[in-house]
């Protein structure tokens, strides 16, 4: 019986799935084997199922041709083995019928007079599948085709094990009760070759590749498969579980390291130890490869094609999957340093190649002695070197006013002297009552009036000094700020080239730091106070005592948690609900439920009501992967309303 692909099959049909946020825990075993044995095999597998199911394992995967070993040779021919091969299948459907695990196990299976390496997609004691492998390695210590016949795309079906099977390869499996959870399945060689059947199954929706596998271990063997399964996984916007013979396989010729891997989007979620037997598990996010799909323009989706359908009742997973509290901070220190230094040099590029075209030799800078102005400044500094030019050339403003404080002017001025800048002292403070007096504002109201019209009576100055100078103004503000619309419009919003524009504030503090390292002597210890000050605009008078008395973080938020959900909102469009759990587990030492819900609910709140500071950014470089440049990746109204959000967030049950 050739089964029609005009309808969809389904085996199950049973109701009622959940899927929380995408997330679902996978798992790839190595059970110790022996060759030829397949009763022994099948209760190893069994076993290890059990143990899965038990960890909440949604699915798991297991080697290529292990219900039999895969290095049984001529035994392949024997019809003794593949008797007793489906035996040993139909009884591990029997025992597993109750189990809510999708099982993905390798044997030999005859169609058709030939025989083929089959991947069998097993679930609650049915056959959703024979997948067959398409490229079989006929060289070096490999002599596949003695035994196999290669696979094709073309769907048949097969009786086996008392059910009608659907046999074929690039078949996509797909839940019907959770969109984002579809799963293809291919065999060792299959992701060796140029044309990888994953790139058919990636189109047809595949968010997840199964590949069992017998990839003996050579040296250098396991880096060259790790770095092909990442480069895999990445291209094609998808998961692997990539499950790999072991302990039990015959040496006679080879020897097999059982090396698992899991990993998502090109980056190892979940890795074995060489030459162990045992089980790996991560927590695989299917809606986050979507987001990244849907994002991409050029993944060329193939939407006519038909799926073998199942239910599954899926519950909340336990979420044991790292997540990181600062995304845009490599948390390798080797790594982080690289990182930085290749920014800084961005940055510094940008600048160069706008002053080379404007065919400038002087810029103007505000420096308050923050933080933000002092990585401006930095970046200047790399940008005149580059170009070979004078750094007097660089002219550092510090503009007192109500608000500042002796120690950020004191650091203002002795970063300009280190780093070689004409230092330009500019008071504004008669020039802003004179304002106030202008406007009629009572200078005692402390409001925004108030701290507005020093910003940009700041900005005044600097664009006109730049005029005078014949040099342009380069602009401050992180993109920390300008997602959280921190930012006076047309004050220190404006400029003629924002070199911060898409660097985040945690960022901002690390490559300052790195400066400060790598600079030593007077001006890193000058750095190292500057990230010790507490972040503050200063635009209200100081305390009694003369230290800062507007904090920024105090009035908008921890800018670790900002970050952490503005990276997740712009590189993938998660929804609060899932920004708020994932949250909650990677900041749970520092942050309860409810801070993070206040904040959360601050940061969409500003995101969407200050999008028309954002529609008119000066140009900057964009040197990550989240920026909100208006020309490039934020395309956004400025009067786009946040009701659904919102709504949202008002549901979340706080943890």
């Amino acid at each position: 019986m050739v089964l029609s692909y005009n309808k969809s099959i389904d085996f199950l049909g049973m109701k009622g799935a959940i899927m929380k946020d995408g997330f679902i825990k996978i798992s790839c075993a190595s059970p110790a084997l022996r060759v030829a044995d397949c009763e022994y095999n099948a209760g190893q597998i069994i076993a290890a199922v059990r143990e899965a199911a038990k960890k909440g394992a949604k699915l798991i995967a297991f080697p290529e041709l292990s219900i039999t070993g895969y290095t049984c040779n001529d035994l392949f021919l024997q019809k003794t083995l593949l008797d007793g091969a489906a035996a040993a299948l139909e009884n591990m459907l029997a025992e597993t019928k109750n189990l809510d695990i999708i099982i993905v196990v390798g044997l030999p299976v005859v169609n058709s007079g030939s025989l083929y390496n089959c991947g069998a997609v097993c679930y609650k004691g049915k056959l959703l599948g024979f997948v067959p492998k398409m490229n079989i390695p006929n060289h070096c210590e490999f002599y596949e085709a003695r035994h196999f016949a290669a696979g094709s795309a073309k769907i048949g079906t097969i009786f086996f094990c008392g059910q009608n099977v659907p046999f074929g390869a690039e078949m996509v499996f797909a839940c019907s009760n959770i969109p984002e959870f579809k799963f293809g399945v291919e065999i060792c060689e299959d992701v060796w070759v140029g044309d990888t059947p994953s790139v058919r199954m990636a189109q047809k929706g595949a968010a997840l590749i199964v590949n069992l596998s017998c990839s003996n271990e050579l040296v250098g063997k396991a880096d060259y498969r790790r770095t092909i399964l990442k480069a895999k996984s990445g291209s094609l916007f998808c998961a692997y579980a990539y499950a790999d013979a072991g302990i039990g396989e015959s040496t006679q010729d080879l020897v097999f390291a059982g090396h698992n891997l899991i990993l998502e989007n090109g980056t190892v979620l979940a890795e074995s130890r060489l030459f162990e037997c045992g089980t790996i598990y991560a927590d695989i996010d299917v809606q986050r490869l979507q987001a990244e799909r849907i994002k991409s323009t050029t993944f060329k989706a193939e939407y006519t094609c038909e799926y073998i359908y199942f239910d599954m009742e899926l519950s909340d997973t336990k979420l044991e999957r790292y997540i990181d509290n600062a995304p845009f901070i490599p948390e390798d220190k080797q790594e982080l340093s690289s990182r930085c230094e290749e920014i800084i040099t961005m940055q510094a590029v940008g600048l160069a190649t706008r002053i080379r075209h404007i065919g400038c030799k002087n810029v103007v800078v505000g420096l308050s002695g923050g933080l933000d102005s002092t990585l401006a400044l930095i970046v200047i500094a790399h940008a005149f070197d580059m170009l070979g030019l004078d750094r007097k050339g660089i002219m550092a403003v510090t503009m007192p006013c109500f608000g500042t404080t002796d120690r950020t002017y004191n650091n203002a001025c002795r970063l300009a002297e280190s780093y070689g800048a004409e230092l330009r002292e500019v008071p504004i403070a008669e020039s802003v009552m004179q304002h106030f007096k202008d406007i009629d504002h009572n200078p005692d109201v402390h409001d925004v009036t108030y701290e507005n019209s020093q910003a940009r009576e700041r900005t005044q100055v600097l664009m006109d000094l730049a005029n005078k100078v014949g040099g342009i103004v380069v602009g401050t503000g992180d993109l920390s700020e300008l997602a959280l619309g921190w930012a006076t419009y047309n004050g220190d919003h404006m400029s003629m080239y924002g070199v911060n524009c898409s660097i985040p504030k945690t960022l901002v503090r690390h490559l300052t730091a790195f400066e400060a390292e790598r600079s030593g002597g007077v001006l890193r210890d000058i750095l190292l106070d500057v990230l010790d000050t507490p972040v503050s605009p200063e635009l209200l008078p100081p305390e009694n005592d003369g230290t800062i008395a507007q904090k920024t973080e105090d009035l908008v938020g921890p800018y670790e948690l900002h970050d952490f959900i503005l990276y997740y909102v712009l590189r993938f469009g998660f929804s609060p609900g899932k920004i708020y759990r994932m949250a909650c587990i990677a900041f749970e030492e520092k942050y309860d439920g409810e801070t993070i819900l206040k904040w959360l609910r601050k940061f969409y709140w500003r995101f969407f009501s200050q999008q028309f500071k954002r529609s008119c950014l000066p140009d900057g470089p964009k040197v990550g992967s989240v920026c909100i440049s208006p020309r490039g990746d934020l395309r956004m109204p400025s009067d786009a309303c946040v009701a659904l959000w919102q709504r949202e967030i008002d549901q979340i049950d706080v943890k």
